[in-house]
């Protein structure tokens, strides 16, 4: 049984590769779980295959679960599609989104024909992988990540860096934003204090005030 190698790359990440054999005879579904055995993602995602040129344009599509509309569209399902049936260049591309709510977009391309399977090989077999692959944004299918999900929640103090003995220094500024209005009319008293010194008719009544005329020669 011939061999398809493929080498599957993301549109955005261009330090992750992988490549991959699979069986001609296999299906494209069977490609879809190799790839994301190579990535660590969860697989059962809603996704599409498109037959593509050599610009990467998308082309006929093959889908796994899918939506109403393809399948009101008729769109081929990737479990009953054999890769060898759209296999008819040395090189054939497929355009291949995974996840369409929170899609990566892959290059698949066609490395190689192999004529004969390596005895002993399970196949789809992943035979080279550069560079790891980024994170499924919350959709990795592994326990630990599954665990860690809630620390995932976004928390402004700890994205500030706050450390909780801070708070003294909070409760600093708020003692200190407090006092401003005593120091305020302190100031306020202090003023009135040294005003009322300096007043002209301070402490006197107006018979006591000088008088000046010509009834005292």
């Amino acid at each position: 049984m011939a061999l398809y190698r493929f080498r599957v790359t993301f549109e955005d990440y261009d330090d992750v590769m992988r490549e991959i054999d699979v069986k001609s005879n296999q299906t494209f579904e069977d490609l879809h779980r190799a790839i994301h055995q190579s990535t660590g993602y969860n697989p059962e995602f809603p996704s599409s295959f498109y037959i593509s040129n050599d610009q990467w344009m998308k082309g006929e599509e093959i889908t796994y679960l899918p939506n109403q509309k393809r399948k009101d569209r008729g769109i081929s399902l990737m479990t009953n599609v054999k890769l060898l049936s759209f296999i008819d260049d040395p090189h054939q591309k497929f355009y291949y989104t995974f996840n369409f709510d929170r899609p990566f977009d892959f290059h698949v391309e066609l490395m190689k024909i192999i004529l004969d399977e390596t005895p002993g090989t399970t196949y789809p077999a992943v035979i080279k992988s550069v560079g790891e692959a980024p994170k499924q944004f919350g959709n990795v299918f592994t326990p630990a990540a599954t665990a860690a999900a809630p620390d995932e929640d976004f928390d402004f103090l700890n994205e500030m860096a706050y450390n909780p003995e801070d708070a003294e220094d909070f409760s600093e500024v708020t003692d200190i934003d407090a006092d401003l209005p005593e120091e305020k009319a302190a100031e306020d008293e202090e003023d009135d204090e040294f005003g009322n010194e300096f007043a002209d008719d301070e402490g006197f009544d107006e018979d006591d005030k000088p008088h000046h005329g010509g009834d005292d020669y």
